[in-house]
């Protein structure tokens, strides 16, 4: 089991920035790979980002490309994703996901059913 607590959301103006981390608990963190995703209401969740176990592959949906970035610290068992120029079209909850299955990740990344564990998830709000 994997226990996955989110934080760092809120409400900022658009052209703001949030960053949310995501700390882990339980089995051993770098045996996962992350994943950031986001659901608004009346829409179904979506990917938003992903991390393999090392850090040294990240992907990106391409509303997220060039405004958010996400980072692993497996010292501290966390992942980060740091959001910058936001708008209100990002105001969502935001989940931290982890899987243990590393290729079917890499196949199916934006799939959420790739993964294992979540969050409960973070609100969001950007005003406009």
């Amino acid at each position: 089991q994997v226990q996955l607590v989110e934080s760092g959301g809120g409400l900022v103006q658009a052209g703001g920035s949030l960053r949310l981390s995501c700390a882990a608990s339980g089995r051993t963190f770098s045996n996962y790979a992350m994943g950031w995703f986001r659901q608004a209401p009346g829409k179904e969740r979506e990917f938003v980002a992903g991390i393999n176990w090392s850090g040294s592959s990240k992907y990106y949906a391409d509303s997220a490309k060039g405004r958010f970035t996400i980072s692993r610290d497996n010292a501290k068992n966390t992942v980060y994703l740091q959001m910058n120029s936001l708008k209100p079209e990002d105001t969502a909850v935001y989940y931290c996901a982890a899987g243990r299955d590393s290729s079917k990740i890499r196949v199916h990344r934006a799939s959420p059913t790739s993964y294992d564990y979540w969050g409960q998830g973070t609100q969001v709000t950007v005003s406009s």
